[in-house]
């Protein structure tokens, strides 16, 4: 395991930013631990993610997979998140993401708890709600507009399209680590801490 990551049971912000180095969501937790597929990390009840311009306290506990990183890049390019009792029933939210990875924030951005995870947040997600709707790619609306915006690179642009693709086909196969038991051993670990806060505080 590297130095980077902390004890398990430890606070910490999972902190994103866009890919000009604006800041994007910034994530309370715990870290878990790690297994086969990466690093997890939970996100108890009433804990916040913040963005500029909106903030808001989970309803339902989820817990999100950092995934072990690439022998190429040293990093990794999404990160999983799973939620349990969501209340508009999604149980899976994939951010597709670049130099997603451990270690302390270089933009030294102030955050209650500390950052220990970052990564740039590169627009599309895959989506997976307990219902009709099922699975689906999203805001590819956002991943246009971010592509003149931003100016990408290419070989950036096509990984990730690819990338999308296949994740999203792996998460309606319920492939692991996309599957219900792979997540809920680390939903129940998490629960097990006892660290809900009230929503309201």
């Amino acid at each position: 395991m590297s130095a980077h990551r902390p004890e398990p049971g430890t606070p910490m912000t999972f902190r994103w930013r866009k890919w000009d180095g604006s800041p994007h969501w910034a994530n309370e937790g715990v870290y878990l631990g790690a297994d086969q597929w990466g690093d997890w990390v939970g996100q108890p009840v009433g804990w916040r993610s913040r963005r500029p311009g909106r903030e808001f306290t989970a309803e339902g506990p989820n817990v999100t997979l950092i995934p072990h990183p690439s022998a190429e890049t040293g990093a990794a390019d999404f990160a999983l998140t799973v939620n349990r009792r969501h209340p508009k029933g999604v149980r899976i939210y994939i951010d597709l993401g670049w130099d997603v990875r451990w270690g302390p924030d270089a933009d030294a951005v102030e955050t209650e708890l500390p950052v220990h995870a970052t990564g740039i947040d590169m627009d599309l997600d895959v989506v997976r709600v307990d219902g009709e709707r099922g699975t689906w790619v999203d805001d590819r609306d956002e991943w246009a507009e971010h592509l003149v915006q931003y100016r990408y690179p290419a070989d950036v642009i096509a990984h990730l399209e690819a990338l999308a693709l296949d994740l999203e086909h792996r998460v309606r196969a319920q492939v692991p680590p996309f599957d219900a038991a792979t997540g809920d051993v680390w939903l129940d670990a998490l629960e097990a801490l006892g660290l809900d806060r009230d929503p309201g505080r």
